[in-house]
């Protein structure tokens, strides 16, 4: 049998072909089940300063490690990345959540156990603060949404897959909101893209503003307090990383950071959860965030959840900006 490959969960976003499955006719989006509403003052209209935002760059830049030569089976050893700096980006004209797409949608697909849905709501929350936008949780798409044509049992593993490319073209693009910026379909089940792979834990399309992440293979949530916070995190780089992507933020290959891409699941362990100064001004220019404010209310959740190693970076860098150095 052919070896399969694999794709690994911080790959540039996709964009997605067309389905080989027939498409549906468009169909609303489920009704909203929480929404999570954007810090008070933040404009969607126009996007930030970037002369303000590049002095950031240069006051964050030492709390940031430079990325080093690359291990063995590491992304930057299998593929070749110029990376983007802020100003880089600013050239691109990228995609970014304003005007009449800003809102992010949240979509549960498929069933969850208790803590794999706190895991969800938490992410949900987290997107909000980090994209400094209203989020919206939809009340769940069922299982039977994707149908036996879009499914499979890995032939080696046995573990039950849906088709990572049919719920971005069948599922989410026919019900997609007037007014997203991204929507997000979030999973338990196992994630596979097509023919030749084994698995996947997210695919996007920028175009398509729609994407799905799996938390299937992001640890047992229900097992312990500190595996809850494992798969908390790295369920919280997924979605940020991805969204990332669906707003024009490409790798990073300067600094340790979010942005950064994973080979596998040591690499993407890693990686911080938190932005490089490069990335972080990408961030704050896309959103009109306001840098400080922004790093507040990051350090205000990483207290609340307990994310120990974050809270003490949003802290330092606080300080640094407040301090004018």
């Amino acid at each position: 049998m052919a070896a399969r490959r694999l794709v690994y969960p911080f790959v540039l976003a996709l964009v997605a072909c067309s389905s080989p499955l027939l498409a549906e006719a468009p169909v609303s989006a489920p009704a909203v089940a929480k929404s999570i509403a954007a810090p008070r003052g933040v404009r969607t209209s126009r996007v930030g300063d970037p002369t303000a935002l590049a002095r950031t760059v240069t006051r964050l830049k030492p709390l940031h490690e430079p990325l080093g030569k690359p291990r063995p089976g590491d992304w930057l050893a299998q593929h070749k990345e110029a990376g983007q700096l802020f100003r880089q980006y600013l050239r691109e004209r990228p995609v970014t959540p304003t005007g009449k797409r800003s809102t992010i949608y949240v979509q549960p697909l498929g069933e969850f156990t208790a803590a794999e849905r706190r895991i969800v709501e938490l992410s949900a929350e987290y997107l909000s603060i980090y994209f400094t936008r209203q989020v919206k949780i939809l009340k769940d798409l069922p299982p039977d949404v994707v149908p036996a044509r879009a499914r499979r049992v890995h032939p080696d593993w046995k573990v039950k897959q849906i088709l990572s490319t049919y719920v971005l073209n069948d599922v989410l693009k026919p019900r997609l909101p007037s007014d997203a910026a991204a929507y997000i379909a979030f999973t338990a089940s196992d994630l596979w893209p097509g023919e030749g792979w084994n698995f996947v834990y997210g695919q996007a399309s920028l175009r398509g503003r729609v994407g799905v992440w799996s938390i299937h293979r992001n640890g047992d949530p229900e097992e312990s307090e500190e595996r809850f916070r494992v798969c908390l995190r790295r369920t919280l780089k997924t979605a940020t990383h991805e969204t990332g992507h669906m707003f024009s933020i490409r790798h990073c290959t300067a600094y340790e950071c979010n942005m950064c891409g994973s080979n596998h699941r040591e690499e993407s362990d890693r990686h911080p959860l938190y932005l490089c100064c490069e990335c972080h001004a990408k961030v704050c220019w896309a959103t009109n965030a306001e840098p400080v404010a922004r790093l507040r209310r990051l350090a205000k959740f990483s207290r609340t959840q307990r994310l120990k190693s974050e809270l003490e970076y949003f802290e330092k860098a606080i300080e640094r900006l407040e301090s004018g150095r």
